[in-house]
């Protein structure tokens, strides 16, 4: 018996594309002060409330200690089948914002730190400063002495003029490097694409010390479908990483997802989770 999707305040079973990029996620504020020019909560019917350039608590919160305190009923209440997928998949911090802004970061480590005393938590982020934090370096300390239960994502664009108010690429390189010697595991969202020269940099820069890749296009923009054929056999050969393309990308490059893992073994659907052993 297939149980019910869950729905909470918090934590939440994403759906559609987002779906396809998390199995769970938990989001506590909306609106992010990175100012990235492409960034998708900006467009759309819901970009008034989804998209402001300072992250704000969601209003079903009546304060961080009720989003914290939801949370934990809200991961309390699963029950053995949603217990067995967040076990698997862990949560992602966070959809409608980035979990480690100035703004953000106590409360979402906080969570991640009660979390993975139990269960896996995955953060996607284009911070840095949050590592060398009291709570940061606590979260980390906790996952690489004990439970093993984080992975820590930097979106790689390549373009910092588009992203003005986050750390560098550099910076998110670097601090990639710095957790994964930490022995955390570490990713990367290559997406949006915005040229495939940027991103295969990123790629290059990273392959050493980056656990899995996630590569997605750009909305609305225009890619010629045999470059990124080629791209994906490039990075498919020397990422040397379990690599997922999603469903636009495959889409754009005229790409059949069954053929690509069975032509290229590195590369995986999304049902892979980066805590499977």
């Amino acid at each position: 018996m297939t149980t019910k999707p869950f729905n909470g305040k918090a934590l939440y079973q994403p759906k559609g594309k987002a779906g396809e990029y998390a199995k769970w996620a938990c989001n506590f504020y909306n609106g992010c002060s990175n100012g990235c020019e492409y960034c998708y909560c900006k467009q759309g019917v819901l970009a008034h409330v989804m998209g402001g350039s300072q992250p704000t608590l969601k209003k079903c919160f009546k304060d961080k200690q009720n989003a914290l305190d939801t949370f934990i009923d809200e991961v309390a209440s699963l029950d053995a089948q949603q217990q067995e997928s967040i076990e698997r998949y862990g949560v992602l911090f966070t959809f409608t914002s980035d979990p480690c802004l100035p703004e953000t970061y106590a409360l979402n480590l906080l969570t991640i730190n009660r979390l993975t005393q139990i269960y896996p938590a995955i953060i996607l982020t284009k911070c840095t400063d949050w590592i060398d934090t009291a709570i940061g370096q606590e979260v980390l300390e906790h996952n690489t002495m004990r439970t093993h239960n984080l992975a820590v994502g930097f979106t790689l664009t390549g373009h910092d003029e588009l992203e003005p108010n986050a750390a560098t690429n550099a910076e998110r390189i670097a601090a990639m490097s710095r957790l994964h010697d930490m022995g955390i595991k570490t990713w990367a969202s290559i997406e949006p694409i915005i040229d495939l020269e940027s991103s295969m940099e990123m790629i290059k820069q990273t392959c050493e010390f980056c656990d899995h890749y996630k590569i997605g296009i750009l909305k609305g923009k225009k890619y010629d479908y045999m470059q990124l054929r080629s791209f994906a056999a490039y990075v498919a050969i020397n990422a040397c990483r379990p690599i997922y393309f999603k469903d636009s990308f495959l889409a754009a490059a005229k790409l059949n997802r069954a053929e690509l893992m069975n032509q290229y073994r590195r590369c995986v659907d999304a049902d892979y989770s980066i805590f499977e052993k």
